[in-house]
């Protein structure tokens, strides 16, 4: 059983690198960056109201003071990600995107420090430079003749969707100070996402793709939704209850390794030498970044 455990959060790195892939495969239909967010919030929306419901109604509940949360929540965290991540997709390679994405703990060291007065380790200090470096080899960028894609504004914005992501965590914390379950904080912040999203949405694009594209669609469409965000949400919201936050995201951390491997399957992006051993740096510094610190032992 203690196994089984361990399988929830690496299913959602593994998820949450398959994202990509949904949307590529959107973009070439025609859809527009906001037309692809929306139509997977809209439907993750109403899959974990369905859980709620199932679950305990009384997750619904939120204090009117509180709202300022959820509304913070899913505009720099949810929606600020998502919009961010599907720009660098559609300019660099999955890998570099998810790499990218995973230096999310970076800012949250820095953004920690300066709101909350944490101290900058020189461990933290040397997983930053670790990650960094690992970044820049994943990027292509010393690589003349490399088969990598990858853009200078396509780096923007995985950056910022690092950025957006370090805060969504940084809110969920305080959601969590406050007694709010995870659900609920998932929940309003994707709801306030995709009621953002309504005006900017292409409608006719949704209703042509999914007429055109009939059941296979749709169940694509429902698919994007629960891989994309419901699963691995809710499978890494089960695995703290059984776990430490910092081993959970250790297991959670082969999401760039999950995006190298899709995009080299189904975009036929080969990843070079150094793109490997920059993965391998990054997840390196992301899982001595997330372990615990060893207490010296008292004489």
């Amino acid at each position: 059983m203690k196994r089984m455990v361990y399988l929830l959060p690496v299913s959602s790195g593994i998820m949450w690198g398959a994202g990509g892939i949904f949307v590529r495969i959107l973009t070439e239909f025609g859809m527009d960056g906001f037309t692809i967010v929306f139509s997977r919030l809209a439907i993750a929306v109403c899959m974990i109201a369905a859980v709620i419901c199932f679950y305990d109604k009384s997750l619904f509940r939120i204090k009117p003071t509180d709202i300022w949360v959820f509304l913070f929540g899913g505009f720099s965290g949810i929606l600020g990600v998502m919009l961010a991540y599907n720009a660098a997709i559609k300019q660099v390679t999955l890998s570099l995107a998810a790499v990218l994405l995973s230096m999310s703990p970076i800012f949250v060291l820095v953004l920690a420090a300066v709101l909350f007065g944490e101290k900058i380790t020189a461990k933290k200090m040397g997983c930053m430079s670790l990650a960094l470096s690992g970044c820049i080899l994943v990027s292509g960028v010393l690589e003349d003749s490399s088969g990598m894609k990858w853009s200078a504004e396509g780096i923007g914005f995985g950056v910022l969707a690092a950025f957006f992501y370090a805060v969504y965590s940084l809110v969920s914390k305080e959601s969590v100070r406050k007694k709010y379950h995870a659900f609920t904080m998932i929940f309003y912040s994707m709801l306030i996402s995709a009621a953002a999203l309504v005006p900017v949405t292409d409608w006719k694009c949704i209703y042509k793709v999914v007429s055109d594209g009939g059941v296979k669609m749709m169940m694509f469409m429902f698919c994007n939704a629960l891989i994309a965000s419901v699963l691995p949400y809710m499978f890494y919201t089960l695995s703290l209850e059984f776990m430490e936050a910092g081993k959970a995201s250790i297991l959670a951390a082969g999401e760039p390794v999950a995006a190298m491997v899709f995009g080299f399957l189904f975009f036929s992006e080969k990843p070079t030498v150094l793109a490997v051993t920059g993965l391998v740096l990054t997840t390196a510094a992301l899982v001595i970044f997330s372990s615990p610190e060893r207490k010296k032992k008292e004489l």
